[in-house]
């Protein structure tokens, strides 16, 4: 694999770790200025709402047929039947999705009544709910319409003005929290206004970097052409399969609406820490990924597509491993060093740090969901992937059915992280079957290592916790976790190179070019 390959891995996974960054400044401002209540349970439901949509006409749709396609237009008739064929779907999109938003807008009781039903036995919790679903609810218009700028970008190779448009959101919702802190603007309608003006300005954003490229998207009247229904046809189930964990993560919340209050506040809190990896490594090489297999699979170059596939997963799995250990092991910690001040009591910290701990379990399962999707995507498969997800989201209503009883919420986190498994070992199942994956050496020796490697560093950041209490002062509780982190990142590092996991002869490999072995 080119070094050009790990060059967009880091442009995507670098800006998408500012926005993880600047989100969790964002997370800390809510969880200190407003806390645990029926106010930010009505918020998440708001704020959760467009995005859970986005997923499919954004995210899964977009990745899963418009970047091939967009690709092949680009490779084989040129940049202006590309532009061309770009505003085709960008009208089809932009009347579609503009029904879309008025017609929810219209029936926004029903819909809040249908994502978190157990909000209607609170009037005051679920009015509210439905105004700022309201409110927020045309992102998913701003937002769909900025994805597709973003897969005409990536399909050209820029990456960095896609992968920091997340970035806006961000710093408008601090801002709003800012005006709330100052008692300026009203809580809800505050930060349910922020994200309806950062959808438009990332809308702009995204259309000035394409104009800037040459790809310039004019708004014309939709029409149902071939490539349109094409992309309709390859779409909508890839948007299906795309979405699965969002699917499974909004089923835990309708399911956490019947519970006490601020359950629902816990997931997203939790769900929010457990994005970092999982948006930083599985978004970031997926969306590397799918265009250069696009590229190979085309070519008819199985070699090349297996090589580049084994190091991907190789990539992968030796930052999710021991980031899912990690975020078990130091939850709680973690939790409370982010969150706890404020109106966020250690009651809360200790809750959501359970939770976290739970969708930890399936950390790499979600990443690994990413990655192999790819290859269904980049070979025009997307209904395969998209029966896999609808069996895993049956899986996770039945166990969120039966672990909810004992479990409460962490129930609902831990049935999402089983249910991501069940999606990554039968897509995995499928790929080696059809030889569309084939395990080279490299990777069969590497795999046990990466696992021994990551034990080890788990057990040595549970023993620094046994050895070192948890402090209560903000400055030494940075210290102590940045300390545990950095002695974990130290361990894992060291047994990876005792058992044979990483050479430093690869990264030399990787700085002068040359493919690794």
């Amino acid at each position: 694999m080119s070094r050009s390959f790990y060059k967009s891995i880091a442009t995507v996974g670098g800006f998408t770790f500012l926005s993880r960054i600047t989100g969790f400044v964002r997370d800390s401002l809510i969880a200190a200025i407003l806390g645990v209540s029926g106010l930010t349970d009505a918020f998440f439901v708001a704020f959760k709402l467009p995005n859970f949509f986005r997923r499919f006409f954004a995210e899964g749709a977009f990745n899963a047929a418009f970047v091939p396609l967009f690709s092949g237009i680009l490779v084989t008739s040129g940049p202006i039947a590309a532009r061309l064929y770009g505003e085709k779907i960008f009208a089809l999109l932009f009347f579609g999705l503009t029904g879309f938003v008025l017609l929810f807008e219209n029936f926004m009781p029903t819909v809040v009544f249908l994502f978190a039903p157990g909000f209607d036995a609170t009037s005051t919790r679920f009015d509210l709910a439905v105004d700022l679903s309201r409110i927020t609810f045309p992102y998913i218009l701003f937002i769909s319409l900025a994805s597709l700028f973003s897969g005409i970008l990536n399909s050209m190779g820029k990456y960095a003005a896609p992968a920091g448009a997340p970035i806006i959101l961000n710093l408008t919702m601090i801002g709003a929290l800012l005006l709330i802190f100052f008692e300026w603007i009203s809580p809800g309608r505050g930060l349910a206004w922020a994200v309806f003006w950062a959808g438009l300005f990332q809308l702009g954003w995204l259309w000035v970097s394409c104009h800037f490229e040459g790809m310039g998207i004019k708004l014309s009247l939709p029409q149902l052409t071939p490539e349109a229904k094409t992309l309709i046809r390859l779409g909508i189930p890839g948007a299906i399969s795309a979405g699965v964990i969002q699917v499974n993560l909004f089923m835990d919340m309708i399911f956490a609406s019947w519970l006490p209050t601020g359950s629902v506040s816990y997931l997203f809190y939790a769900d929010r820490l457990n994005q970092l990896p999982l948006g930083v490594i599985g978004i970031a090489i997926s969306t590397a990924l799918l265009p250069e297999l696009s590229k190979h699979v085309k070519a008819g170059n199985h070699l090349l597509t297996h090589h580049t596939q084994n190091r991907a997963l190789e990539f992968a799995l030796a930052i999710t491993l021991p980031a899912a250990i990690g975020l078990i092991i130091l939850a709680n910690p973690l939790v409370a060093l982010l969150f706890e001040r404020g109106a966020f009591t250690s009651q809360d910290a200790q809750a959501t740090g359970y939770t976290l701990s739970a969708f930890a379990l399936g950390l790499p399962a979600y990443v690994l969901v990413k990655v192999l999707q790819t290859q269904f995507f980049a070979r025009q498969d997307t209904k395969t992937p998209m029966r896999i997800a609808i069996g895993a989201v049956i899986l996770n209503f039945i166990l969120n059915c039966i672990l909810i009883g004992p479990f409460s919420y962490v129930g609902l986190a831990l049935s999402t992280a089983i249910s991501a498994w069940f999606n990554a070992l039968i897509l995995g199942g499928f790929l080696f079957t059809k030889k569309w994956i084939v395990f080279d050496e490299r990777m069969k020796q590497i795999l046990p290592r990466l696992g021994i490697s990551s034990v080890i560093m788990g057990l040595f950041c549970y023993s620094l916790q046994l050895l070192m209490s948890f402090p209560q002062g903000i400055l030494m509780r940075i210290g102590v976790v940045g300390l545990w982190i950095f002695a974990g990142i130290l361990a894992y590092i060291a047994a990876a190179r005792l058992v044979g996991a990483f050479h430093f002869r690869d990264l030399q490999k990787l700085l002068k070019n040359e493919p690794l072995a």
